[in-house]
């Protein structure tokens, strides 16, 4: 008994000497994707990117799909300003709510550190019957000519925003068809249900690289470095850019001192190869753009979904 004393006491020692510091820390981050979708993936890819630039906390993702992504937007918006719960957002899926469910404060209760991903809204049709082009699609779209259904994911979403604005640049009324998810209107325009869809380049890039669908345009004022040969809308005579900007916020009540360091790691991560590569694998393109200046482009969105919303609204009833 009395040998085993100093084993003992060196274990207690090494138990008081143990402080919470030493602890591994977490940052939590939320997104409003659910779990094993498209999103979800994007959102976890740079979350493991991420990590690696900073020092000592280790991510750990969360998922709050819900109310067109609100859900996750409060749960940010409500969470300690300390710096440990962050969120992956999008615009203009931000800007959105606070409109079509009439929260303009939304924006407001949170602070953007900045945008590290840009992704385009494509307009692509079924391999087994192409269309000639975007201006194709909306001409054979339209309510007056037969009105081909064009599938959009659910009303609000960048995509189907992208639609409206298109009927508003071009005076048409296309024949919209929403869908609950992305995926499901990218099956069943694959299945040959629709001729043609307008989603994220992310959920269409696998099927356009496989020959399975037909880009007809990207939304973008040039031509996309992932798909050269796609053509860009203007080029068919519609100057329609339409992006989805992603990057992290913080309570807007975040202290400096807590915001900074994220702002270095993620400003980092935007100019990392290996990020910038796995975006591009995704149909994504890495691009930084500060806090101050996205808040720039998200109030800009916001001015432009408002007049949208007053003379067509995309919901037929609250919480769509």
């Amino acid at each position: 008994m009395i040998a085993r004393r100093p084993v003992l006491a060196g274990l207690a020692a090494a138990v008081l000497t143990h402080r919470p510091s030493e602890a591994k820390r977490f940052i939590t981050m939320l997104t409003a994707a659910p779990s094993g979708t498209n999103g979800d993936e994007i959102a976890r890819s740079f979350a493991r990117h991420f990590g690696r630039f900073l020092d000592g906390p280790e991510i750990q993702v969360r998922n709050l799909p819900g109310d067109g992504g609100r859900t996750a937007l409060n749960a940010l918006a409500d969470a300690p300003p300390s710096g440990g719960t962050i969120g992956w957002v999008a615009t203009p899926v931000l800007p959105a709510r606070a409109v079509d469910r009439g929260d303009p404060r939304l924006p407001s209760r949170l602070s953007l550190l900045g945008s590290v991903q840009r992704e385009p809204i494509a307009f692509v049709a079924s391999a087994a019957d192409p269309l000639d082009s975007v201006r194709d699609m909306i001409e054979r779209a339209s309510q007056d000519s037969g009105g081909l259904p064009l599938g959009t994911p659910p009303p609000g979403s960048p995509s189907h925003l992208a639609v409206l604005r298109l009927q508003v640049m071009t005076q048409t009324r296309l024949n919209i068809i929403p869908f609950p998810s992305a995926a499901a209107a990218r099956q069943a325009l694959l299945g040959g249900n629709i001729t043609a869809a307008a989603l994220g380049l992310s959920d269409v890039i696998a099927a356009l690289r496989d020959e399975k669908l037909v880009g007809l345009g990207i939304a973008a004022h040039k031509r996309s470095g992932i798909l050269p040969d796609m053509p860009i809308l203007s080029e068919a005579g519609v100057p329609l850019a339409a992006w989805i900007h992603r990057g992290l916020a913080v309570p807007a009540d975040t202290p400096p001192e807590a915001a900074e360091p994220l702002i270095t790691a993620l400003h980092a991560v935007a100019d990392d190869a290996a990020f910038r590569e796995q975006a591009e694998t995704l149909g994504l393109l890495a691009a930084w753009s500060d806090g101050p200046n996205w808040r720039i482009l998200m109030e800009r969105e916001g001015e432009e979904l408002a007049a949208l919303w007053a003379t067509d609204p995309w919901l037929n009833g609250a919480g769509q």
